[in-house]
């Protein structure tokens, strides 16, 4: 597998023209490859930035970008609002301010239907049917210091590979085993990527393997624990997760309390 990081212009808040600027660093795109882009060129594109000077309290804005969130004073020194965005545990509702020259950047608008735009284009401009992208960003992770990438957005290619079924190396039927494509990806290529002044937030990845790519959108998954997405109720993780009174945030409202829905009997309101 190859991890070929592109250099593009840089994107300049409140809004840029991403496309442009990668039809100018003229990327050799192939089929099979997976793009992966970071989320804060995806937002500058979309326009989602808003100048600091004119935000009177981040706290207040990480609510409402929240679906739910954990105040400070429930964080060990109070560093940050922990916020579910999107399906996703995520420190300050994604809300970034590095390389963002004055402005808080949020997280891209819809990340899944940004990301089958960003496939869009490149299908069309380089005529390759068999791609993928994947809108990424950093995190940290429980016991661990530094961030990892993780993948908020997805397209052209099962997240998922199934093992179910499958024989281990002295033969035994696998019976749960499932891998995180898609943030396993995301992780490589944030790192190939830099948090700092790289200058590279695009990565080519090619000759990944296992990797099923779909033409259209990807089919429903029938099969017991078959989607990428997991209900807090039936998650792994549920007894942490569901340990803490969430706070609804102004993102969960706007999307119609379906996440709200979800996750009500945890939601002090």
């Amino acid at each position: 597998m190859q991890i070929i990081p592109i250099s593009i212009e840089i994107m300049r808040p409140p809004k840029d023209h991403l496309l442009a600027k990668i039809e100018r660093a003229k990327p050799a795109i192939k089929s099979g490859d997976i793009i992966a882009i970071t989320s804060k060129v995806v937002s500058i594109w979309q326009g989602r930035c808003m100048l600091k000077s004119a935000v009177a309290d981040k706290d207040d804005l990480i609510r409402k970008e929240a679906d739910h969130y954990l105040d400070r004073e429930n964080v060990p020194g109070g560093h940050v609002i922990h916020t579910l965005k999107n399906n996703l545990l995520i420190p300050s509702a994604g809300i970034d301010e590095s390389n963002a020259a004055g402005y808080y950047i949020l997280w891209p608008k819809d990340p899944e239907k940004s990301a089958r735009r960003i496939l869009s284009f490149f299908r069309r401009r380089y005529g390759v049917k068999n791609c993928g992208v994947i809108i990424t960003d950093s995190r940290s992770m429980p016991f661990r210091r530094g961030v990892v990438g993780v993948a908020i957005g997805w397209a052209g290619f099962d997240p998922l590979y199934d093992y179910r079924g499958k024989k281990d190396l002295f033969g035994r039927e696998l019976r749960v085993s499932q891998t995180n494509v898609a943030d396993a990806l995301a992780a490589a290529a944030v790192f190939a990527m830099g948090e700092g002044a790289e200058q590279t937030p695009m990565v080519i990845i090619r000759d990944a393997p296992r990797i099923r790519f779909f033409s259209g959108e990807p089919r429903a998954r029938r099969r017991v624990h078959g989607s990428f997405i997991v209900s807090m109720r039936d998650d792994l993780f549920a007894p942490f997760l569901r340990g803490v009174r969430w706070k609804r945030g102004g993102g969960a409202k706007r999307n119609g309390g379906s996440r709200t829905r979800k996750h009500k009997k945890i939601v002090n309101q």
